[in-house]
């Protein structure tokens, strides 16, 4: 059956893309891709191999490629809607193009609470590692004064430009990189084969177990393509910029695996800093103090693409009048940032951050981030049938096969919530619906009095 074009839709969507948001477009397919890795490599890789290794043992890099097949299936579906929809918001609005207003503020909301939830554990835990070097961290006033350094120094940085902000990000993907690098080179040489060798194939529901942890170490790359806007030639280099963000990681992830597994062995199931004690073993005692320096540096650089990415959204949201705060869809005279978005992310990054409260935010962050993956998929399937395709856009081969088969997986990941996460999600679902309907009511109010 041939695609059926609405045309209020794809007037909805060809004016939104015409819209000049008066933002630089200098990011290349390298930028966009390290921007993509510096989000999905956190700090989770660092002590995933051993929860893996207890769950599967030599098996676990079976679970590696199965969710690097998995997120493999869904990063296409944003590959494709990223093609169509080039303008800047990434996530959430792809979503808020497809299906509208109310679906994109509970999109961007949700997802603003999740990665704000992500920020505040990320750089707590960052202050924890520099306090085991340095007791000095252990003050709760040196603590608040790190954080309010990390999280304005980074906005101020960002503010000043995109090249600024996503030069920040290569510099330190390099940095987080190039010692699980090294660990990868030099550790293979000292596997034992017998370590990595499969006795037994793995039955399905282990896989699905280990896997339903893992999966959420490969998330995190639709944070990325928040700075859509700012891509040269977004219809090209957004899906390119995807598949080798994506494979990066896969590989890296595949090699780290096997080179913990094959130098520990069994011991690597015990491990709290499995990754450190690889190194120290590979490298002797300085590899941990390598493994752990380069901890902390994977969380700064997780923190300064979280504030050059996220505050997009907010200008996102602003822009297409969803929140009622007109200022952050302000650009910067010189610097062209969404300077009022960026600073106010930052402090509200802070803030969370410093009080702790971030606890019962990320009750909500899984199943808030499984909700966007999902209404992206379903996204995919949409506009296929209501806009036509132009030149140079990336189509997934296959029909409709990858986008299903990408509903059916984030709708399984979904199914294994726990109560607390599913009850969260529902709660913040439900407070957002209210305030939505409140801001339209007073918006609606507001016109009419215009009118009269």
């Amino acid at each position: 059956m041939p695609p059926i074009h609405t045309s209020s839709s794809f007037n909805n969507i060809t004016k939104k893309e015409d819209k000049q948001e008066n933002l630089l477009r200098t990011i290349g397919i390298f930028g966009l891709s390290t921007n993509i890795i510096n989000i999905i490599v956190g700090s989770g890789i660092f002590v995933l191999p051993a929860i893996v290794a207890a769950g599967m043992g030599a098996g676990g890099i079976i679970a590696y490629l199965f969710c690097g097949l998995l997120i493999g299936l869904i990063m296409l579906c944003f590959a494709e809607v990223g093609s169509k929809i080039t303008t800047t918001g990434g996530l959430y609005t792809y979503i808020e193009t497809a299906f509208g207003k109310y679906a994109g503020f509970l999109s961007g909301n949700l997802y603003l609470m999740a990665v704000l939830a992500a920020d505040a554990a990320v750089s707590n835990a960052l202050v924890n590692i520099l306090a085991v070097a340095f007791p000095l961290f252990e003050s709760q006033i040196i603590r608040l004064l790190f954080l309010l350094i990390i999280f304005l120094g980074l906005a101020g940085f960002n503010i000043l430009g995109i090249k600024q902000g996503i030069g920040l990000v290569k510099l330190l993907v390099v940095a987080k990189i190039l010692p699980l690098l090294l660990l990868v080179i030099i550790g293979s040489f000292k596997i034992e084969i017998a370590s990595i060798s499969i006795e037994t194939w793995p039955e399905f529901g282990q896989l699905g177990t280990t896997s339903l942890v893992l999966f959420f170490a490969f998330m995190g790359g639709e944070t990325g393509l928040n700075v859509s806007g700012e891509v040269k030639k977004p219809n090209k280099n957004i899906p390119r910029a995807i598949f080798a963000g994506i494979t990066t990681v896969v590989v890296l992830y595949v090699f780290i695996q096997l080179v913990a597994q094959g130098v520990l062995g069994d011991e690597l199931a015990d491990q709290n800093a499995p990754l450190a004690e690889t190194a120290a073993r590979v490298f002797g005692s300085q590899g941990f103090m390598l493994l752990t320096a380069g901890a902390a540096v994977s969380m700064f650089g997780y923190l300064s693409g979280s504030i050059l990415n996220m505050p997009r959204v907010v200008y996102a949201l602003s822009r297409d009048r969803v929140i009622p705060v007109k200022a952050f869809s302000k650009v910067h005279s010189r610097f062209k940032t969404p300077h009022l978005a960026i600073l106010t992310y930052a402090v509200a990054g802070f803030v969370i951050a410093a009080f702790g409260t971030f606890e019962k935010l990320a009750v909500i962050a899984t199943g808030g981030l499984l909700l966007q993956y999902l209404g992206v998929a379903l996204a995919v399937i949409k506009l296929r049938y209501t806009r036509k395709s132009r030149p140079g856009e990336f189509k997934i081969p296959g029909g409709l096969i990858v986008p299903l088969l990408s509903v059916g997986i984030i709708a399984y990941f979904l199914s294994k919530m726990t109560y607390a996460q599913a009850m969260g999600t529902l709660a913040a679902t439900i407070l957002l619906t209210i305030i939505y309907i409140i801001n339209r009511k007073i918006s609606i109010e507001n016109k009419n009095t215009k009118k009269l």
